[in-house]
C-alpha cells in the first residue's frame, strides 16, 4: 500500500519537487515520533501510586489525609477505609443514601468512610463552621422525615457531620460515634485581636466571683453571730432561771440587797458577820 502511495506520488510530482515533499514528510515523522516519545516519558515518569484525590490537611510524617485519621482506631480500617471530595465516590462506597443529596463537595468539603461492626461510620468535614451547621440545620428534619427505616445515627461533632448508616443498635451507633473527636485548633499567627476583649471578660468574671464570695461570707459571718448570741443568751435566761426558782422570795439584786419595809418577806441572814 505504501509503495502504491509512493508511486502516486511521484506521478503527479516528478523530479525534485518528489524528493522535495519527500523531506518534508520525513521531518513531519521524526518531530512525530518524538512528540510521542516526550509524552510516553512523561506519562511513565508519573508515580503510579499517586493518589487521585488530595487532601487539603496530609500529616507531614506520612502523608495520611487527617481527616482519615480522626476515625476511631483508623489503624485497623486504614486499608479499608475510603476518602473522597465528590459525592459519585462516595455513593460507589456507601451506596445511595437519602442525606448525600444535602452534602455540598464544594469549596474544599471532604468525606471519609469505613466500615465498622457498630454500622458504616461517615465523617463530612467542611472548610467552614457556617456550612456544618447549615448541613445539621439541613439533616435534622431530613432524618425527621424518613424516620428509622434506613438505621441512619448522625450527630454533629465540633466542624464534623458524621454518620452512622445499616446501624442494627442505635445504643453501638451511638457509642461509635463518641469515639470520633474533633480535634483541630484554631491559633492566630499575629497578636489576637480578641485579646483584650478575652482579658476584659475574665476581669469581669473574676470581679464578680469575687464580690459573690465576699457577700456570701459576709452574710454566713452574720448569721453565724446572730445564731451564736442567740443560743448563749437562751443559756444565760436558762440558767438565770433556774437560780430564780431556788429562791425563797425574789430579789432584784440575786438576795443580796432587799427593802423589807412590811417586814413579810423572809429574813436573810448573813453568814458571813461577825459575832458580838
Amino acid at each position: 500500500m505504501l509503495s502504491s502511495i509512493i508511486q502516486i506520488f511521484s506521478e503527479n510530482h516528478p523530479g525534485g519537487e518528489f524528493i522535495k515533499m519527500k523531506k518534508i514528510w520525513f521531518i513531519r515523522f521524526l518531530f512525530l515520533v518524538c512528540v510521542s516519545l516526550s509524552a510516553g516519558y512523561v506519562i511513565s515518569a508519573q508515580p503510579q501510586n499517586a493518589p487521585a484525590i488530595k487532601s487539603q490537611e496530609v500529616s507531614e510524617a506520612d502523608g495520611v489525609p487527617v481527616l482519615l485519621k480522626h476515625l476511631p482506631e483508623w489503624e485497623n480500617v486504614r486499608n479499608s477505609a475510603a476518602f473522597t471530595t465528590n459525592v459519585n465516590d462516595l455513593r460507589q462506597a456507601l451506596g445511595e443514601r437519602p442525606v448525600f443529596d444535602l452534602i455540598d463537595f464544594s469549596g474544599g468539603t471532604e468525606a471519609v468512610t469505613a466500615t465498622y461492626p457498630q454500622g458504616k461510620l461517615l465523617i463530612v468535614e467542611y472548610a467552614a463552621p457556617q456550612a456544618s451547621v447549615e448541613m445539621d440545620n439541613k439533616t435534622a428534619p431530613r432524618l425527621a422525615e424518613i424516620g428509622q427505616t434506613q438505621n441512619i445515627v448522625y450527630r454533629r461533632i465540633g466542624n464534623y457531620n458524621v454518620f452512622v448508616f445499616d446501624a442494627p443498635d442505635p445504643a453501638a451507633a451511638n457509642a461509635l460515634l463518641d469515639l470520633v473527636k474533633y480535634q483541630k485548633e484554631v491559633q492566630w499567627l499575629g497578636e489576637n485581636p480578641f485579646m483584650l476583649r478575652r482579658a476584659e471578660y475574665a476581669f469581669i468574671q473574676t470581679t464578680s466571683q469575687l464580690f459573690v464570695a465576699t457577700t456570701l461570707a459576709i452574710i454566713l459571718g452574720i448569721g453565724l453571730s446572730v445564731l451564736c448570741g442567740l443560743i448563749v443568751g437562751v443559756i444565760f435566761f436558762y440558767m438565770r432561771d433556774q437560780k430564780r426558782a431556788t429562791m425563797e422570795a425574789f430579789s432584784d439584786a440575786g438576795g443580796m440587797t432587799r427593802l423589807n419595809l412590811d417586814d413579810l418577806s423572809v429574813r436573810i441572814v448573813p453568814k458571813g458577820f461577825l459575832k458580838d
